[in-house]
């Protein structure tokens, strides 16, 4: 592994990882951290790297200036990681994280870069769908914040507290200016698979939607719906690893089949 990548700000908590035959790049939500895939590393076979990233504005990045628009963090994000792809890669991203990894695909196709493996979505509505709500980000406070609980995305400790709120809601409406304001273009379908993950009970993305993803690959796709809300992922994360595992595993083996341990635990446990 090039070892710069254990001091690049964007990777953060990356571990060293000889064994390493494919790197999954991980994309949080609005308003999070990279740490929400730290636990990822010692969960996942030790043939996947696990590169959680971390957009600036928080964490070691408090002090660097945040992202407001798509496009200009997706061209940041392709340079950024370039030097990095000097194996087979994927990416998986929740909610905003989902729509970073999905143009940022489709963006490395623009510039005729390496393209993933595999896209792991989660928590997110088909791109080409119309958002129904209005803007989160222009909302005012007391609103904002009530958006927020109804989300389920952050402690009741934190909105409850006035210092940590002042630090983390100009985050958050930048996070949530970036969706917002997002909007599609279609192009033809990217030719990696694109397996999808969602909550049944989600209030923000209904997982009745999520299906709709399949139309954005030439290539397979599947989908699993989980029992939880917006942030289900904290519950499923075990699973979701192994489901993730199972299907990376064409990057280096082709002895993966309906008859595996992976692909039988997993149909096993989302029947």
């Amino acid at each position: 592994m090039n070892s710069s990548i254990l001091n690049n700000p964007w990777c953060t908590y990356v571990k060293e990882n000889k064994h390493a035959k494919v790197k999954l790049f991980c994309f949080h939500h609005a308003g999070g951290r990279a740490m929400l895939f730290r636990d990822w590393q010692t969960m996942s076979r030790p043939e996947i790297q696990i590169i959680p990233v971390e957009l600036p504005g928080r964490g070691s990045r408090l002090r660097e200036d945040f992202f407001v628009q798509l496009q200009p963090l997706v061209s940041q994000l392709a340079d950024t990681l370039q030097p990095f792809n000097d194996k087979p890669f994927a990416f998986f991203g929740h909610s905003m994280g989902a729509l970073i990894s999905f143009e940022l695909a489709r963006y490395l196709r623009y510039k005729n870069r390496n393209m993933p493996a595999h896209i792991f979505i989660s928590a997110h509505r088909a791109p080409h769908l119309p958002q129904t709500h209005e803007p989160y980000y222009k909302l005012p406070e007391n609103i904002f914040l009530k958006k927020l609980q109804e989300i389920s995305g952050t402690p009741s400790e934190v909105l409850d507290n006035p210092e940590f709120l002042e630090l983390l809601l100009p985050i958050i409406r930048a996070d949530f200016e970036i969706c917002d304001t997002y909007h599609y273009h279609q192009e033809r379908p990217l030719n990696c698979p694109i397996t999808v993950f969602g909550g049944k009970q989600d209030p923000v993305v209904s997982a009745s939607l999520l299906p709709q993803w399949e139309i954005h690959t030439a290539n397979k796709f599947e989908f699993y719906a989980f029992h939880g809300h917006h942030f289900y992922i904290h519950q499923a994360q075990q699973l979701i690893v192994e489901i993730i595992g199972h299907k990376l595993k064409k990057c280096w083996s082709d002895e993966i089949g309906p008859k595996s341990e992976y692909g039988r635990k997993c149909a096993t446990l989302e029947s």
